[in-house]
């Protein structure tokens, strides 16, 4: 399979995972990496576009976006987009009814352009990794050496596989993501039944293994490294 613009960064990823010593995401990494480039466009080049203009007006961003824009450095950029949607916020809210105040308040509450983004983005990226293992027998190698995923990504994996995937493909691919899920879930049991125990005055003595991180991997594995 050739690569692509779509394919590259999936690869190089997926390849890095392989020959590095920690145990990370890739599709976590990978979303970073998106983020962090809608970071710097929308601070950037994509600030004085009308059509972004309008969507950042409407839409804002989220506690989580704006606390890594003010961190980024570029204060004109970010202060700028603000000027603009607080003044579309304050013509929207201050004439309108308390019921239709509320209701525009709370859409900002559960919106973010940067996270609008990033998901869009995100959902084809994953559907590429998707579509390179079923026609890239070089890539399927390299999916089955990784020694991690996050459970967020384990079932964005598994439903794009599902709806995407003819169902012999599926019956194929299933099973691989499952075998990965079922590796990490028994290691972190185990890690984290050990934990417990050492703190049983039994087991004081007891090497700790590889249980010592094993509550901060856990939650690592169930909340994913996005955010």
């Amino acid at each position: 399979m050739a690569e692509t613009i779509y394919t590259i960064p999936i690869n190089e990823e997926f390849e890095a995972r392989i020959e590095s010593a920690d145990c990370s995401c890739p599709l976590c990494n990978l979303y970073k990496k998106l983020e962090n480039d809608e970071l710097s466009l929308i601070l950037g080049a994509s600030m004085m576009e009308p059509d972004v203009r309008i969507k950042t007006n409407r839409l804002g961003f989220c506690p989580h976006h704006y606390g890594k824009m003010l961190t980024n450095g570029k204060r004109l950029p970010l202060a700028l987009m603000l000027e603009s949607h607080l003044n579309e916020l304050r013509d929207t809210v201050s004439s309108a009814s308390p019921e239709k105040a509320a209701k525009r308040i709370t859409e900002l509450e559960n919106s973010c352009y940067v996270c609008s983004r990033v998901e869009e983005n995100f959902r084809h990226l994953v559907s590429n990794a998707v579509y390179m293992w079923e026609t890239d027998g070089e890539f399927r190698e390299k999916f089955s050496k990784q020694s991690y995923f996050c459970i967020n990504h384990i079932a964005a994996l598994l439903d794009c596989g599902k709806s995407e995937m003819t169902k012999k493909v599926f019956k194929e691919f299933a099973p691989a993501v499952r075998e990965k899920m079922d590796e990490i879930l028994s290691s972190l049991c185990d890690d984290v039944s050990w934990f417990c125990k050492k703190y049983d005055y039994r087991y004081e003595n007891e090497p700790w293994g590889n249980a010592k991180d094993s509550p901060e991997r856990s939650i690592k594995f169930l909340g994913g490294e996005t955010k």
